[in-house]
């Protein structure tokens, strides 16, 4: 049974700020937007009103079986959009590994198959990663984070049902974050393949953290520092544009 929202969704918050779904029915994700926009946009932040799908009752979450990241931003985006009535934005990320010819890639959630009991799904994927890295040596352990996100309109791109919208109307960013995978893992902090990944020394100068922080992964960065140099925030800061443009 459909959970589309009703059409008062579309319209702004009480306070006036633009209301904003984000594809997910995780809070961690929520949270870190509005986070990076703060730290980036802090004049755009203050006209967005966030929501999750869970805070406008969808319950049903979008199938994501497109080949890559940026077909499967674009189905969770457009399922968010026309169950809800709202602008919304999807991302999709993944980890790419040069010398697994670019996996996990879009298979990153999954990467490891079913957890043992007790484990978590990440762990899981850490734990598969390592073993099919283990004979690969330091100069051949490249990898890269990269991130896709999808800002769709209220409507359907390839539904029969609800309005139609049009290609132009959808937005995409990308960002990246070039790097290398540790041997074992290094840290607690963040989620994910986050504490396999250090990033390049030229990602740090770019983001304008101190070299002393070279070589540390991403498990032990501060939120603050990843969210400096992280493919989401290089992706966030790509669409500031044109989430700026909704709400001039």
């Amino acid at each position: 049974m459909s959970q589309r929202a009703d059409a008062t969704h579309a319209d702004p918050s009480s306070d006036g700020r633009l209301r904003l779904c984000l594809a997910t029915h995780n809070e961690h994700k929520v949270v870190e937007l509005r986070a990076l926009l703060a730290l980036h946009a802090p004049t755009l932040a203050s006209r967005l009103h966030l929501l999750s799908l869970s805070d406008v009752g969808v319950r049903e979450a979008a199938v994501e079986d497109g080949p890559d990241c940026r077909e499967n931003a674009l189905i969770k985006a457009r399922h968010a959009a026309f169950h809800t009535g709202l602008w919304s934005l999807a991302d999709d990320s993944g980890l790419e590994v040069e010398a697994l010819a670019g996996a996990p890639g879009v298979h990153s959630a999954r990467f490891g198959g079913l957890p043992a009991p007790g484990q978590s799904q990440d762990a899981r994927n850490r734990q598969v990663l390592l073993a099919r890295m283990a004979d690969i040596p330091r100069p051949q352990r490249a990898a890269r984070f990269v991130c896709v996100l999808c800002l769709h309109p209220p409507g359907s791109s390839a539904s029969a049902v609800g309005p139609v919208v049009p290609p132009s109307a959808v937005s995409f960013a990308e960002g990246a974050c070039r790097g290398w995978l540790l041997l074992s893992e290094s840290g607690s902090g963040g989620f994910g393949y986050d504490p396999l990944f250090v990033p390049d020394a030229a990602e740090l100068q770019q983001a304008g953290l101190a070299a002393a922080r070279a070589g540390l992964s991403f498990g032990l960065l501060s939120p603050e520092e990843k969210n400096r140099l992280s493919h989401r925030t290089r992706a966030v800061v790509a669409l500031i544009p044109a989430l700026t443009a909704l709400c001039p």
